[in-house]
């Protein structure tokens, strides 16, 4: 009986967990868990890219040991509106989101990589999504990715920047892409509705491709057809839409613009609880900042935009038709447009508009132009032929806290993520794109308390695993894949400004990847494990 219980004690210690030795132990850290739960002081043991012990591992070893004493660790955060499809292909190192402790790229916001038509016979990257996919893994990045079909996408690869209906045999084609896109494994449709040609796009258009997705366990994500003027029609299409195709539906970058409309702020949230209470799921994400960040052409009404932008500029220079643009925008056509000192104009193709107007409002341009600000902005896409990326100073901070307050809500970056370094620091940027995750964490949840730190991380981690149904991600737990971020939360903060906005945020130490140490001591370690993470409905 003695020599069995010994036999038993040891077998039990040979499999004890606090006498293994790991790949990588995290010691020390106070762990929250990305559910929501209080933190509570622990060790993180970490075998290949999975999450193999969670306690007391004073008793174990690790090839790779790091105290984390003081830090918070938390899963990886997961940006739900990243613009980084093409940035990762030129720096897969995810610099300016990495930096905040991001490792999810959500791609997709009408626009996705795939399905394109290859320029030429000799273009061997890629057609499909799913193509992208093995392409952007095969290449190595830091950060795991993934991908909504874009429906705007989807809609030009049929009919181009046609504004008109699909006909019986071109919607059936439209279907058929997002199916097969959705095997690939993309998460859902995404659509960004505010925007031409993407708004030629019926609602009823809308919904037969997210019954696609619906089949396939997907989401439908979208920047609704207005966010001002008539967000109360966009809110009820997207509810329509939600509920006619049956599918998850989650709002991109929540918001209000323009100060005329601030105060719809109580009864959008109503319209949302209602249709939760109703049975709907709705979501949504939102940047951490009062302004949004888009192209000087999301001023004009979208009919003249039909085409793309060669056609556009040999419309604005039609006598007619310039006066036709210019009346619509007096009558408020789309929607109402923003006082021009609210605009400041990032930059421009040309060098020579660029040493005049670069980071310059719309008003000065305008007073310097010896125009009015519409004209002004109709002289300047036609002589730079590019859409002019601008910052939109329209969204009340109050809205911004309320917002951020509802549970449903999880944070994006609507942003490449890139190095501060040329050529990439050579363009005007938003600061979302180095900030948004560590604002946050900084300013509003340490400096102005308007959640605790376990529901920001929840926020960052579970609740977007949870709206895109991805498995063993999200949280930390035994058996989940080892997407891991050790950050201070005394001392995380964002640093860009809309002034000068190529700084990284700072607090954030050490990020792990599938159990690969990514950044250290906030550093890159120059390793690129990431993954697609595919979607519900991906078949091998």
């Amino acid at each position: 009986m003695r020599i069995l219980l010994l036999i038993s004690l040891l077998l039990f210690s040979s499999f004890n967990p606090e006498r293994k030795k790991f790949d990588i132990v995290l010691r020390h850290g106070l762990i929250y868990d990305g559910l929501g739960g209080k933190p509570y002081h622990a060790d993180i043991g970490i075998n290949a890219d999975t999450i193999a012990f969670i306690g007391d591992l004073s008793r174990a070893t690790g090839k790779t040991e790091i105290d984390v004493i003081g830090l918070a660790v938390a899963p990886g955060f997961i940006n739900m509106l990243s613009w980084a499809d093409q940035s990762l292909i030129q720096d897969g190192r995810s610099m300016s989101d990495l930096k905040q402790g991001v490792t999810l790229e959500v791609f997709g916001e009408g626009w996705s990589p795939g399905p394109r038509k290859k320029r030429n016979s000799k273009d061997s990257t890629w057609e499909t999504l799913g193509e992208y996919f093995n392409y952007l893994q095969k290449k190595g990045v830091s950060t795991n990715f993934t991908s909504f079909v874009g429906a705007t996408t989807v809609r030009n690869y049929v009919l181009g920047n046609e504004n008109r209906k699909p006909n019986a045999q071109e919607q059936s084609q439209m279907k058929s892409l997002v199916e097969t896109a959705m095997k690939e494994g993309a998460m859902g449709i995404g659509s960004s509705l505010i925007y031409a040609p993407a708004d030629y796009a019926s609602t009823e258009e809308l919904i037969e491709l997210c019954k696609v997705a619906s089949a396939y366990g997907g989401m439908y994500i979208t920047h609704m057809r207005n966010e001002s003027d008539h967000i109360f029609a966009a809110l009820k299409e997207t509810f329509r839409i939600s509920q006619e195709a049956e599918i998850p539906t989650e709002i991109y970058h929540l918001k209000i613009s323009n100060p005329w409309n601030w105060d719809k702020i109580d009864k959008v949230i109503y319209k949302i609880d209602s249709a939760q209470k109703s049975g709907l799921k709705i979501t949504a994400d939102m940047y951490t900042y009062n302004a949004s960040g888009t192209s000087l052409t999301a001023r004009l009404p979208t009919w003249v935009q039909e085409g793309g932008m060669n056609e556009l500029c040999k419309r604005l220079k039609d006598t007619v038709v310039r006066k036709k643009v210019l009346r619509d925008l007096e009558l408020g056509i789309p929607s109402r447009n923003s006082d021009p000192k609210d605009v400041m104009v990032l930059g421009f193709r040309k060098d020579s508009l660029n040493k005049l107007y670069r980071n310059k409002r719309l008003s000065e341009i305008a007073r310097h132009h010896k125009k009015n600000a519409n004209e002004t902005m109709l002289d300047l896409i036609t002589s730079d032929r590019s859409s002019i990326p601008c910052i939109f100073f329209l969204i009340s901070e109050e809205n911004v806290k309320r917002m951020l307050r509802l549970p449903y809500v999880s944070i994006c970056s609507d942003a490449a993520s890139i190095p501060a370094v040329k050529p990439f620091t050579d363009g005007g940027a938003h600061p979302r794109a180095y900030g948004s995750f560590a604002r946050l964490l900084g300013k509003y949840v340490r400096e102005q308390k308007l959640m605790t730190v376990e529901e920001a991380v929840r926020r960052l981690t579970s609740l977007p695993a949870q709206n895109l149904k991805i498995k063993k991600r999200g949280s930390l737990k035994v058996g989940n894949y080892a997407d891991v971020v050790a950050f201070d939360p005394t001392q995380i903060a964002d640093h860009a400004t809309f002034e000068n906005p190529h700084q990284y945020a700072t607090g954030v130490h050490h990020v792990l990847v599938n159990g690969i140490l990514v950044l250290k001591n906030g550093n890159h370690t120059g390793a690129m494990p990431g993954r697609c993470v595919r979607g519900p409905g991906y078949k091998k």
